[in-house]
């Protein structure tokens, strides 16, 4: 009987210092509820946080502390639902006090049961709306910590881009100025135009540049045959690493055919090895690779072809090396690079459906990887090149801006045929209605409400057998005729203009 009696004893002492543990906490609202909701114990934190003492709430159902959108969707309800049926109910969210403020609460229900019946829930809430708050202005500051350097990054492109078309600009309006006041005999007089010429090529080569590293160029992914390629641009290669650099290659044999723009292929690796020579002042060794290589993660699964360029020079160091894809970041002298070359590439690897990796040691030289993806389609034959072809009849030329609809008619002259130009698609609608033409020449990206894409579509509609070229500087509105029409890439050539023109259906 006593021993019975010191059980009971110590089983009250047990329960009631873990009552006015519970009740002594100030900082969590510990309290517990019946199978409906009804509040039927209450904490010092409860009154602390939620404002009621326990005489205003025991009885009460849980429901007040919740807003009254929560109330009128059941979220009391289904929280008690979720905590009965999973073992427990968390989230965060608003929750309203006495005073009708609201805080932001994190919330725990657990369900309680005594020999397997349900007798209720234990509810713990405590108020975070501070940390929720730092947790806010934290987040605000790394957005606008990010606006800031996109807007340092957009002023630093700006500025390289003023800084080349400047230099550019200067050349072409001095050369301009030498013609208007020379003779077409004077050795002046040829220089300028070679210079305008030079300068004009340097300026395209710089848009494309830019563009393929926005992944904005206009590009003609077809099946390419690495090792072939090389052997045709060998001797440039070798002109691009000069004398102190020899010039290596590891091809194996039986490397896969790539998929991508020849073009940019080409420039791409002749960015690469003139910035490997430019690591070689002393001289050293540029090996070109390519080996085929199966990958399987997140961001590039199946089969591809690493193309490596390998130089044995100062290498990078790491401080920089995270930084060298950015477009006009360069750590050569003034005049000595744009900063363009190893964005091009990028852009270029990625437009292509693959990507660029670079590993360096000081001292003991880089390697840049290409993986761009296998070709599956046969390799085309190599065109021979041809003379611009003279044609005849009428041309309806749609495009927007004049200066360049100047330079599209003179082209179109010179291959002999006669050019009626309009500003927009609307316009050519209407002048089709009044006059018949040869076929249709057409700019993609132009104002109003269609574009020339949009123009082809229609006159594919009223006038099938009407042939239609489109002209585009631009990789996302050439990405949208999927083959529907022939599209000639800007800026383009007399023999160029002329090639795709012969293609056009008779």
């Amino acid at each position: 009987m006593v021993k019975k009696s010191s059980q009971q004893r110590d089983l009250f002492e047990s329960e009631r210092s873990f009552r006015l543990l519970v009740e002594g906490v100030a900082d969590y609202a510990l309290y517990m509820l019946d199978p409906t909701g009804i509040i039927t114990s209450w904490n010092i934190g409860g009154e602390r946080i939620k404002g009621y003492s326990p005489r205003e709430i025991l009885g009460q159902h849980f429901s007040r502390f919740y807003t009254e959108t929560d109330r009128a969707n059941g979220k009391p309800a289904r929280a008690l639902g979720i905590a009965r049926d999973h073992g427990r109910y968390e989230e965060e969210g608003w929750r309203v006090r006495k005073d009708g403020t609201f805080f932001w609460a994190s919330v725990i229900i657990d369900p309680i049961y005594e020999d397997g019946a349900l007798v209720g829930f234990a509810k713990i809430t405590r108020d975070i709306t501070e940390r929720r708050n730092t947790q806010l202005k934290l987040e605000a500051m790394q957005t606008q910590l990010a606006e800031s350097q996109k807007f340092d990054a957009l002023g630093q492109l700006t500025g390289g881009v003023a800084h080349d078309f400047n230099n550019l600009l200067m050349i072409i309006t001095g050369s301009l100025h030498i013609l208007k006041k020379g003779d077409a005999d004077d050795e002046k007089f040829r220089r300028a135009i070679s210079a305008i010429d030079t300068a004009s090529k340097r300026g395209a080569a710089l848009t494309a540049q830019l563009l393929t590293f926005a992944r904005r160029q206009s590009v003609n992914p077809q099946a390419i045959r690495f090792g072939e390629r090389i052997d045709a641009i060998r001797e440039v290669l070798n002109a691009g690493v000069g004398s102190a650099v020899r010039l290596a290659f590891d091809i194996d044999r039986e490397v896969w055919p790539v998929k991508a723009d020849v073009s940019e292929l080409e420039t791409g690796l002749l960015n690469l090895v003139i910035n490997a020579r430019d690591a070689m002042p002393d001289g050293g060794t540029v090996t070109i690779g390519a080996h085929n290589i199966v990958l399987d993660d997140p961001f590039y699964s199946g089969e591809f072809v690493a193309i490596t360029v390998t130089d044995t020079g100062l290498g990078i160091p790491s401080d920089v090396v995270d930084k060298i894809f950015e477009p006009f970041f360069t750590t050569k002298p003034v005049g000595k690079g744009t900063g363009l070359g190893l964005s091009q590439v990028h852009g270029f690897a990625h437009q292509a459906g693959g990507t660029i990796k670079v590993a360096s040691e000081l001292g003991k030289g880089t390697t840049f990887t290409i993986l761009l993806p296998r070709a599956i389609a046969a390799v085309p034959n190599e065109p021979l090149e041809t003379a611009p072809v003279r044609g005849s009849g009428t041309v309806l030329l749609v495009e927007d801006n004049p200066d360049v609809a100047i330079v599209s008619i003179g082209l179109l002259e010179q291959l002999g045929y006669r050019v009626r130009r309009v500003a927009d698609a609307e316009s050519a609608l209407r002048e089709l209605e009044n006059n018949g033409v040869d076929f249709v020449f057409s700019d993609i990206v132009m104002p109003g409400k269609m574009d020339g894409l949009g123009l082809a579509h229609r006159l594919r509609e009223i006038h099938p057998d009407l042939p239609i070229l489109l002209a585009s500087g631009y990789s996302e509105a050439a990405a949208d005729v999927r083959g529907d029409f022939p599209i000639l890439r800007k800026p383009y050539e007399i023999h160029e203009l002329s090639e795709a023109i012969s293609k056009l259906p008779k």
